[in-house]
């Protein structure tokens, strides 16, 4: 990991950037009337093939760097590509709300966009680590100065292993159906059978949906089954899902559990359908996790897919998650014109309207950090730091 730091921290030394203040509660009005910030109408995907010590990357990317604020970057789930996995989030209206103040990069695993020529034979696929090490080229070539990732399943657990290397290049991570295990002997002898009796499109969507979606045929698993099989290249897919079969565990531990423990600096929101199949992946590294940063939230009425089946309820959390960070303080609501919040059980207080539509939305949330307000600098974000901000991270629990 410090040898992979090493190598591509070298380039980016190099970089400068300009300062810019993240959007406070007294710029708002300001911004939304800048030319600084598009509509998304206006402002039109472009793709990038980026050169990276383990092989070209495909980006495709909207918006350009703004100062200091960060750039969302996305990873997608073995199966999936940026399209399949994140369309539908990210073309949510709600969350135009949102993305008009970040640029927004989506990442596609080695040889998985759409139209994606087939590797050679005996092409040896990057393995996770080498996936992680990759970004830091995309970070460089678009000179972001870090960023809030947004992964699911494999994509997840990329971003993860990113931020553990190079942890101040990150500044929050959304992780979904994240699991930090690798696979034992037995996990790895079952699926080396599922893959001699099943199809590979049948092994993805297994990976992807609980039985229980699967064996209700659902529209939305018909409709993955059939792009799974016709938009990614299945050589280059069996490749991708190989390697993350075969992923080590991720080095984390809570802090003060193990001498020395490594864990993710960075606040973190992780998320999992209460009919997801990574559930207990996503429960065990909450586990693991610092809980003074650390998010949980089960999404009720969703399955493997929450980002798909209710984008909704995720670009609300997601929402309350950057403010907690400090950015989009203030954000305009069509939903929701007043109201009481609901009553809770909350160690200590928080904002009532962020408590009010978490519940609504029916997520149920564990573990919650603090809301920012007035200036903020990154360092914030950062465990150790909240102490000098004068902020108090805190245990929340939400009835929905």
């Amino acid at each position: 990991g410090l040898l992979l730091q090493e190598m591509t921290m070298a380039g980016l030394h190099e970089l400068r950037f300009t300062e810019e203040k993240p959007l406070l509660r007294s710029q708002d009005a300001e911004l939304d009337n800048s030319d600084v910030f598009l509509s998304t109408e206006d402002m039109d995907w472009k793709e990038h093939d980026i050169e990276t010590p383990y092989g070209l990357l495909h980006v495709v990317i909207r918006g350009s760097p703004k100062g200091n604020r960060p750039a969302i970057l996305t990873y997608h789930d073995v199966g999936l590509n940026h399209k399949l996995c994140f369309n539908t989030f990210f073309n949510y209206e709600d969350m135009q709300e949102i993305t008009k103040h970040f640029v927004v990069c989506h990442v596609d695993a080695p040889g998985q966009q759409t139209g994606a020529s087939q590797f050679p034979q005996g092409y040896q696929y990057p393995s996770m680590d080498q996936l992680a090490a990759m970004l830091p080229s995309v970070v460089q070539h678009f000179g972001f100065k870090y960023v809030i990732g947004i992964g699911v399943g494999a994509g997840a657990y990329v971003l993860a292993k990113f931020a553990l290397i190079f942890p101040d290049l990150v500044e929050g991570l959304v992780l979904m159906n994240i699991d930090p295990n690798g696979k034992g002997w037995i996990d790895w002898a079952a699926a080396k059978l599922s893959g001699l009796t099943s199809t590979l499109p049948d092994t993805v969507l297994s990976h992807l949906f609980s039985q229980e979606e699967l064996m209700n045929n659902t529209e939305l698993v018909q409709s993955y089954r059939q792009q799974i099989s016709s938009v990614v290249n299945q050589f280059n897919l069996q490749l991708f899902l190989n390697m993350y079969n075969s992923r080590r565990d991720l080095d984390i531990n809570r802090p003060g559990t193990v001498p020395n423990a490594k864990t993710l600096r960075c606040p973190v929101m992780l998320v999992v359908g209460d009919n997801a199949p990574g559930e207990e992946g996503v429960v065990e590294c909450n586990s693991k996790l610092d809980p003074t940063n650390t998010t949980f939230l089960k999404m009720a009425d969703s399955g493997g897919l929450p980002q798909v089946t209710q984008p909704g309820k995720l670009t609300e959390a997601f929402k309350y998650f950057l403010q907690g960070m400090g950015y989009i303080a203030h954000l305009k609501d069509r939903r929701l014109s007043g109201g009481s919040a609901h009553s809770c059980l909350c160690a200590r207080a928080v904002p009532s309207a962020s408590m009010t539509r978490l519940a609504r939305s029916r997520t149920a949330s564990l573990t919650s950090a603090s809301s920012v307000d007035g200036t903020r600098q990154r360092a914030c974000t950062h465990s150790e730091s909240t102490e000098a901000m004068g902020q108090i991270n805190h245990t929340m629990e939400v009835s929905c």
